[in-house]
């Protein structure tokens, strides 16, 4: 058993003390700060362009405290003016400046509190929007799937399982990365950024709610914890688990894992059968390749074909899965087809290929 010690396990919780939280896909927008610095951009153009407006026309305002206007004043007359503090020290005192305040100086007061006022109530709303959003998405949130993990095999394993027919609205990927996460968003998937090892982060995923649970992080111990603490909150959930060592997928079916796949293992058995025969290879890989040219599919046996042999049905039949079993074509067991039977076949993949939903978990061993 190639585990590191309770040490390890702890350093590694430590790393990923990560304040977690949901995202949710979202249309390409402008980032928040960049909307800000614009407004702020745009205040700043009002109030420039009212200070010259009252530079230009100083004669007609008068300071209280020093006579003349100058540039600085102009700024401080146009500054009180638009946040309508208006301490009344700079006044306009000609009829030209006074007409000026009312064609020019006020629209610009409106313009520059709409500004502030606008930024305010776009920020409020948005995040109003987002909680509603969020809430909305938990409550309607039902049998989808979890991705523990968005690196090279959980972002296949999601790639793989849509082409199938999943719609991304109904995946969820957890991650302790922010950018794994963001490019999980980006792809058009829902996001929790925490460690998948704690309950509460996945509870944050809705897992006690998860038809599939896909856990496949970069360490088998991760693995293995991952697994024990989703299968507790969730009872009936189909679990699905990558490990890199071997000697590890025994654990990891005794932590609650319905398959395990060795993914260093799969890759080296790959390898072999593509030096033994490369045609054999190349169709192996194509068999993995979910959404085209030959696939994998199981699906429920037709009423046409029952009392039939597996080799009596239109599609080749792999095996036959039979209450909690899973028998070869040639299983003398088999006999004949029954309406409760399930059928692993291969078909040449087309946009109507599904897999069909619902498969029920198979106890190991």
């Amino acid at each position: 058993m190639k585990l590191p010690g309770h040490d390890a396990i702890a350093r590694q919780a430590g790393e990923h003390l990560v304040t977690h939280r949901v995202k949710l896909p979202r249309k390409v927008v402008e980032r928040p700060i960049r909307q800000v610095v614009k407004r702020l951009v745009m205040a700043l153009v009002v109030l420039v362009a009212t200070a010259l407006v009252v530079y230009a026309d100083r004669e007609g305002y008068r300071d209280s405290s020093d006579g003349p206007v100058d540039l600085l004043d102009a700024f401080y007359y146009a500054t009180v003016t638009l946040s309508t503090t208006g301490y009344g020290d700079i006044t306009p005192v000609s009829d030209s400046a006074r007409l000026t305040n009312i064609l020019v100086i006020t629209p610009l007061r409106v313009l520059f509190l709409i500004i502030l006022v606008g930024t305010t109530l776009e920020v409020l709303t948005e995040r109003t929007r987002e909680e509603w959003r969020l809430n909305r998405w938990r409550s309607t949130l039902r049998d989808h799937t979890v991705v523990v993990g968005f690196g090279t095999k959980g972002r296949s394993a999601i790639q793989t399982v849509c082409v199938t027919g999943l719609k991304k609205e109904q995946v969820v990927v957890v991650d302790p990365s922010s950018k794994a996460i963001d490019a999980a968003t980006a792809e058009g998937y829902a996001g929790v950024i925490g460690d998948a090892t704690r309950s509460d982060v996945l509870r944050r995923a809705e897992v006690h709610k998860a038809r599939q649970i896909i856990v496949a992080p970069q360490r088998d111990d991760t693995s293995v914890l991952v697994t024990l603490t989703a299968r507790q909150l969730n009872r009936t959930a189909k679990i699905v688990a990558a490990v890199r060592e071997e000697e590890n997928a025994p654990l990891l079916k005794q932590s609650g894992a319905d398959a395990v796949i060795t993914s260093s293992g799969a890759a080296g058995r790959l390898l072999g059968l593509s030096v033994l025969s490369p045609a054999a290879g190349m169709v192996m890989e194509d068999l993995i390749q979910q959404g085209s040219g030959l696939d994998l599919v199981e699906r429920p046996v037709v009423r046409a074909e029952v009392g039939k042999t597996p080799r009596e049905t239109d599609d080749l039949v792999v095996s036959v899965v039979r209450g909690h079993r899973v028998l070869g074509y040639d299983d003398p067991s088999v006999g004949t087809l029954q309406l409760t039977d399930r059928l692993i076949t291969i078909v040449r993949a087309t946009p109507e290929t599904r897999i069909t939903p619902g498969i029920r978990p198979l106890p190991p061993g």
